[in-house]
C-alpha cells in the first residue's frame, strides 16, 4: 500500500498530500529557478491528479513564462509549485515535503547557468541546458 506523501509551507497554512510514488527529483540550477528559491530548486514531478491542495487560497502564483507559473505561501513565501498548467504534471520542492521522502536526486539541469558561489560534485548527471 502505498503511503501518502506530506509538506507544507514554513507557516503551514498550505499544506499538500501526494498520493504518487515520488519520481527521483532534478536540481534546476538556471537563473529562474535560484531567484524563486534562492539557490537550485530540487522538485519532484507528481501527476496533478495525485496532488491534494490545502490552503489553496493561500497561494500565490507567478506566471514566471508564457508556459510556466511558480507557487508560494502568501504569508511566508515559501516555494512549493513549479506547474507548467498544458501539462498533466507538477513540480513539488523536495524541501517542503516532511520527512522521509523515500528517494534521491537525480541529476543536475540547466548547470551552465548555475551560480559562480557553489560547485557540483556529488557525481550526478550535468545537463548544461
Amino acid at each position: 500500500m502505498l503511503e501518502l506523501k506530506t509538506g507544507s509551507c514554513l507557516c503551514g497554512a498550505v499544506r499538500f498530500q501526494v498520493d504518487a510514488p515520488l519520481k527521483a527529483p532534478d536540481a534546476c540550477h538556471c537563473r529562474q529557478c535560484r531567484k524563486h528559491s534562492g539557490h537550485f530548486f530540487a522538485s519532484t514531478d507528481v501527476p496533478k491528479r495525485a496532488l491534494r491542495i490545502e490552503g489553496e487560497d493561500q497561494l500565490s502564483w507567478y506566471h514566471s513564462s508564457a508556459k510556466v507559473r511558480r507557487g508560494f505561501c502568501k504569508h511566508c513565501g515559501s516555494s512549493l509549485f513549479f506547474d507548467p498548467p498544458a501539462r498533466d504534471w507538477i513540480g513539488i520542492a523536495m524541501g517542503a515535503f516532511d520527512s522521509p521522502t523515500e528517494t534521491h536526486l537525480e541529476m543536475h539541469i540547466f548547470t551552465a547557468e548555475k551560480g559562480d558561489y557553489y560547485e557540483i560534485a556529488d557525481g550526478l548527471p550535468q545537463h548544461p541546458s
